[in-house]
């Protein structure tokens, strides 16, 4: 079982970034995606979920400007970043669930910078 993080990478303020999560090793399209995000000397942030049935939903912060979706024939979930700022700076994981399976990624470093 294996989940990768990947797309990161250094962006200024107001740009765009497209995270990717891809699976293997299970079932991909019957476990729901969430998206976190951890800064250092901060405790890991939820971020994003989409459902099996494509349902997003999204934490306040991040709202109208993130969109998390699902692609279940590559088996990933993709996370469009949009006017970024400094304060979303963090590693991005993502997390699969599907009852008391729950598998994470390595994490994938956005930085944003002025």
């Amino acid at each position: 079982v294996q989940l990768v993080e990947s797309g990161g990478g250094l962006v200024q303020p107001g740009g765009s970034l497209r995270l990717s999560c891809t699976g293997s090793g299970f079932t991909f399209s019957m476990y729901d995606i969430d998206w976190y995000r951890q800064s250092p000397g901060t405790q890991r942030e939820w971020v994003a979920t989409i459902t099996t049935s494509w349902q997003p939903n999204y934490v306040d912060s991040v709202e109208g400007r993130f969109t998390v979706s699902r692609d279940n024939g590559v088996r990933s979930v993709f996370l469009q970043m949009e006017r970024l700022t400094p304060e979303d700076t963090a590693v991005y994981y993502c997390r699969a669930h599907y009852g008391r399976d729950e598998f994470w990624g390595q994490g994938t470093q956005v930085t944003v910078y002025s």
